[in-house]
């Protein structure tokens, strides 16, 4: 199984899952959409090695400062603004991913349809979304009132299909816990919260693991 170095990400399972499903190795070229602070691409850039590259695009221009403190030890990390609409590279990748990203773009299927170009003949596409509203804090759903499509993990391995591309895989996973923990303090970072010794279930973590067709 594939390690990942995020060892305060909750969700980092289904990540470590998809990837080792794949096969990622040292010489891949690889995209991550919506990099955020660049946890995920520099995990990405440890596996691939030096022979590889890992794209960090995010739309939001401060992030590339982040990902590059974050990966000033990764030279083959290059970081790049741009929405996941528009994404275009400078060559064909072996796998795009995002996480948490779907959510909270105008066109979820554009931003797929963008990854599949975005990957050479047979590459790969993982995307992850959550089902937001299937999280429970004390029995009661969770809420993300700022995400313009908080369920759409519920309709991903659809919208792959309709983007063209040939899912291999999809599944669910949903961290839980009650009292003090990973699983609380990821609720509190989230939600500003703190939910004591309330019991969690965070939302159902939809991934889909996908090839574009030769």
């Amino acid at each position: 199984m594939i390690e990942l170095g995020l060892r305060n990400d909750v969700y980092r399972r289904p990540l470590m899952t998809a990837l080792d499903r794949l096969g990622l190795r040292e010489g891949w070229r690889c995209v991550d959409v919506g990099a955020g602070g660049g946890d995920v691409s520099v995990a990405l850039a440890e596996i691939v090695g030096r022979d590889g590259r890992v794209y960090a695009v995010d739309s939001d221009p401060t992030a590339r400062d982040r990902v590059a403190e974050a990966a000033s030890a990764s030279a083959q990390v290059v970081a790049i603004t741009q929405a996941g609409e528009d994404l275009l590279l400078p060559e064909p990748v072996d796998l795009a991913f995002c996480r948490f990203v779907l959510m909270h773009v105008h066109d979820p299927l554009q931003v797929l349809t963008r990854m599949g170009a975005a990957v050479r003949p047979r590459g790969w596409v993982v995307a992850q979304e959550p089902v937001t509203t299937a999280g429970r804090i004390d029995g009661r759903p969770f809420s993300m009132p700022d995400a313009r499509h908080p369920d759409v993990g519920a309709l991903l391995p659809a919208l792959a299909l309709r983007a063209g591309l040939e899912v291999i895989d999809a599944w669910a996973e949903a961290p839980a816990g009650a009292g003090p923990g990973p699983v609380a303090d990821y609720v509190a970072h989230l939600t500003g919260v703190n939910p004591g010794d309330d019991p969690v279930v965070l939302p159902p973590l939809v991934t889909v693991v996908a090839r574009r067709p030769a």
